[in-house]
């Protein structure tokens, strides 16, 4: 069968009505992408889970390796699930971790649990419902024991605007354990207004925070992702060069005053003045209709 008549997988999202498909990737054997509304969401190596492919899901991964110990079970609470990459690289790196997934279309969870079934092992609980209502439902137990809060939502290509605000994270900040950290995918174009905000944002709501990505996209030079980083407490200033270390290349983190000058007089979002991320132009992912 000629690579035009292979069909992949796919179901059509009953809330959102977007399209989801899994693809093998042609170039790592055991490895798939999920792909929603045309754009690439999640992509996961079945045969090695803790194998990482998109930048900013490695750029997450640095950081989850810095937590406590290596190999050390961690408290995770996963806001967006996708092809639940990072939950599946928790579980690999870190055996034995504690995990939440809240996942807003519930079918999208079938779909993927069938057909990229993930480590029955795994002590991981899936929550369905908007990431917004469900962590204002989490279990009492949960405030001030978590160790990782993974933000990453979105809705085909955009971030809605309901979970980019100061009310938002202010839901986030009582699950942080006293090391805990949360990390945010933000996705910006020139001029970042959108990122500049997010900073803005998460250090309205955290006393630290640090900004982690390519050197272009911190430029504002091209549309990419930057993972932001926020805690309660200092974050390690041993993480940084680590961080950068760990790639992929070029790397920058900025923080202090860097931080600031990137922030510049960008405003805190409230719910009032929320907006959905900026939607990126087709030729970013390349993947026809």
């Amino acid at each position: 069968m000629s690579r035009g008549e292979t069909q992949h997988p796919s179901v059509t999202l009953k809330l959102s009505g977007h399209t989801a498909i899994v693809e093998p990737d042609r170039f790592t054997p055991g490895s798939y992408q999920l792909v929603v509304d045309g754009t690439p969401q999640s992509h996961v190596n079945l045969d090695n889970p803790s194998e990482l492919f998109f930048e900013y899901i490695q750029r997450i991964g640095h950081v989850i390796d810095l937590l406590g110990d290596p190999g050390e079970p961690i408290t995770a609470v996963h806001l967006g699930a996708g092809a639940l990459t990072l939950p599946r690289y928790v579980e690999a790196t870190r055996p034995g971790s504690r995990q939440q997934v809240v996942e807003l279309e519930s079918d999208l969870i079938d779909f993927v649990r069938a057909e990229l079934p993930w480590d029955k092992r795994a002590q991981l609980r899936v929550r369905h419902g908007d990431a917004r209502e469900v962590l204002a439902k989490l279990p009492a137990g949960l405030h001030g024991s978590v160790d990782l809060v993974v933000v990453d939502i979105f809705s085909g290509a955009r971030t809605p605007a309901h979970v980019t605000s100061r009310e938002f994270y202010e839901l986030t900040a009582p699950l942080l354990s006293q090391r805990g950290v949360l990390a945010v995918n933000v996705a910006d174009g020139p001029g970042l207004a959108f990122a500049r905000s997010q900073a803005a944002t998460l250090s309205a709501v955290f006393g630290h925070v640090i900004g982690l990505a390519e050197t272009q996209v911190l430029k504002g030079r091209r549309f990419g992702n930057i993972v932001f980083v926020a805690a309660h407490t200092p974050i390690d200033l041993d993480w940084i060069p680590r961080l950068l270390a760990g790639g992929p290349h070029p790397a920058k983190v900025i923080e202090g005053t860097e931080l600031k000058q990137f922030m510049a007089s960008a405003q805190v979002v409230t719910d009032e003045t929320a907006t959905p991320s900026p939607l990126p132009g087709r030729t970013v992912f390349q993947i026809g209709r």
